[in-house]
């Protein structure tokens, strides 16, 4: 624990939904104030979020970030700004090409979204994905097939299920797949009714070990938290992994400390342990 008004880090890494975003798709007020006041002592903030450009950008520009964001869970490291992408992965063309197959065979009401170019693309509409592109605040790019897609430029698919049980049956079908190919892709769960297909590797802890090395910041000097087990290897990765305290049970175990709940303040919470105030 630090002095009174002193930082114990550089950085605060915070996932967006559940941890800094409460439900109603709003930044809890009394984290961006923690997080202002964090930054205005000389602090950095990095969001870290499955989310991609267009979803992230209005929380980037309400907490007036300048930092580069990790994006699609780690697949992606850009900065927001100018736009430039300063660390990227993509499904590898034989992963993406069984993909395509196993479609068929997901449960019924499992919907999926595949991101390229930035943009999110489906064959269908539901009202799961209406939902998701209403929660995400973005617009889906309705396709007559797969196969108009660049073969080496998907940067992750989305299995979006209308139940949170439809998602351990959309796994099982992957998890075949994804031992046929080795570690040819990463499977994670970002919320109760995502599955989230991500190419080898991509995950946010990865991601924030390469940027913090780029920067020059010891991993000891970086605060993570999260909520879900997409935020599980970012939290540990962290020289403090911090839990939200309504969050998923696994991470919750797995963290350095337990924080509020996040229409609690979540992220101020943390703020006020690594700086607390005078």
């Amino acid at each position: 624990m630090s002095a009174t008004g002193v930082r114990t880090v550089e950085w605060i890494v915070t996932d967006l939904d559940g941890t800094l975003v409460g439900r109603d798709l709003r930044i809890v007020e009394p984290n961006l104030a923690a997080l202002r006041r964090f930054t205005d002592a000389g602090g950095s903030v990095v969001v870290a979020t499955g989310r991609g450009e267009e979803s992230a950008l209005p929380y980037y520009r309400e907490l007036g970030l300048a930092t580069p964001a990790i994006l699609y869970n780690g697949a992606r490291v850009v900065d927001l700004a100018s736009g430039a992408v300063l660390y990227r992965r993509c499904l590898s063309v034989a992963a993406w090409a069984r993909l395509t197959l196993l479609f068929d065979e997901l449960p019924a009401g499992v919907w999926p979204v595949v991101f390229s170019d930035g943009r999110a693309h489906v064959l269908a509409d539901s009202a799961a994905l209406r939902e998701y592109a209403r929660r995400d605040r973005i617009g889906l790019v309705r396709i007559g097939s797969w196969g108009e897609l660049p073969l080496d430029e998907i940067i992750k698919v989305m299995l979006i299920c209308e139940r949170p049980a439809q998602v351990g049956a959309a796994e099982a079908v992957l998890a075949g797949f994804a031992g046929v190919l080795g570690s040819g892709v990463t499977l994670v769960r970002s919320e109760s009714t995502y599955l989230e297909v991500l190419p080898a590797g991509a995950t946010k802890g990865t991601a924030l070990r390469e940027l913090a090395a780029a920067q020059g910041v010891p991993m000891e000097r970086v605060a993570a938290i999260g909520d879900n087990p997409n935020d599980l290897d970012m939290i540990q990765a962290a020289g403090l992994g911090a839990a939200v305290g309504d969050g998923d049970e696994g991470v919750r175990a797995a963290a350095d400390i337990v924080v509020a709940d996040c229409a609690l303040g979540a992220v101020a919470d943390l703020v006020d342990r690594v700086m607390p105030r005078p």
